[in-house]
């Protein structure tokens, strides 16, 4: 019974990863600056990596990995495409929007380790969740000083 809560809580961290992955990359297509544009393509990268860790984990417990992300990520992912049809593309709304997604990240990281979980899944738990703290952080700083610009 423990695994398969275990199992069942690795496999929606796979989902918000690969929501991660997939809004990250869609945001590097829309992306202006060369530097915005690089951020976003290697945290679709940690995103896969991350999703890859858990996947891994899922099969050592014996269950079945998640493969794809969540649908209210999908639903979020078509906003932000109606969003930037309707309003452009901008470097800004870009940042906003992904510093959205990893309030989410971190919301749902911060519920699994609420699970008891075994102690080496814990800590993968754990340090994933402080990657996306720091990930967090940075496109809150970056998206606080395209704020800083634009006015």
């Amino acid at each position: 019974m423990k695994d398969k809560t275990t199992i069942n809580t690795l496999n929606n961290l796979i989902e918000t990863c690969k929501d991660g992955e997939y809004g990250f990359k869609t945001s590097s297509e829309h992306a202006q600056e060369p530097q915005i544009k690089s951020l976003f393509m290697t945290r679709s990268q940690d995103c896969r990596q991350a999703a890859a860790e858990l996947q891994s984990l899922v099969v050592q417990l014996g269950g079945k990995p998640e493969d794809s992300g969540t649908a209210s990520g999908t639903v979020h992912r078509g906003w932000v495409a109606v969003k930037g049809t309707l309003s452009g593309y901008t470097d800004l709304a870009m940042l906003e929007e992904t510093e959205r997604g990893e309030d989410t990240a971190m919301d749902r990281y911060r519920e699994a380790l609420k699970e008891e979980l075994p102690l080496e899944i814990r800590s993968v738990v754990e340090a994933q969740l402080q990657g996306v703290k720091r990930n967090h952080d940075q496109i809150r700083n970056l998206r606080n000083k395209y704020r800083a610009t634009a006015t």
